[in-house]
């Protein structure tokens, strides 16, 4: 058993945001080891981005799951700079009706140099982390692909 993981609950703060945007009280929370870090950001959108970047947390992160499917109302480029992460994964079904991920949000993530996995060109992603931070992310439809995340 790891003795040194940790998973916090960053998002949403005591009091929910009341604007009529529930995907911003989406939960975020970041799972931190002494390997790696990977942040999940639910469907949370610009709004709440800019929110939690201005809380005084630690958001860097090898791996984001893209929030809200890729959606073109999130992964905003600050935040992207701000989490900095070497992966993006992309949970979204096939051919589905809303467009996700949006091809806005898919350059951003090129732009930012992220290695994107989407779960519908690859199907169900498996992470594992050895004990010297290398990444190995295995989609059951395509190769296994390694990413070293050693931590200096």
């Amino acid at each position: 058993m790891e003795k040194d993981i940790h998973f916090d609950i960053l998002w949403p703060k005591t009091q929910l945001m009341s604007e009529n945007v529930l995907n911003n009280n989406s939960i975020v929370a970041k799972l931190q080891t002494k390997q790696f870090s990977m942040l999940f950001t639910g469907d949370i959108e610009q709004k709440a981005e800019e929110l939690l970047q201005k809380e005084n947390i630690d958001l860097k992160a090898d791996i984001l799951k893209v929030a809200h499917h890729g959606s073109k109302t999130s992964s905003t480029n600050s935040f992207l700079k701000t989490v900095n992460p070497k992966i993006c994964l992309i949970g979204v079904g096939k051919n589905n009706n809303f467009g996700h991920p949006s091809e806005e949000v898919l350059e951003r993530l090129k732009e930012n140099r992220c290695r994107i996995f989407r779960t519908d060109l690859g199907g169900e992603i498996t992470i594992k982390v050895n004990k010297k931070g290398k990444i190995t992310i295995r989609n059951c439809i395509k190769e296994t692909n390694s990413v070293n995340t050693t931590k200096n």
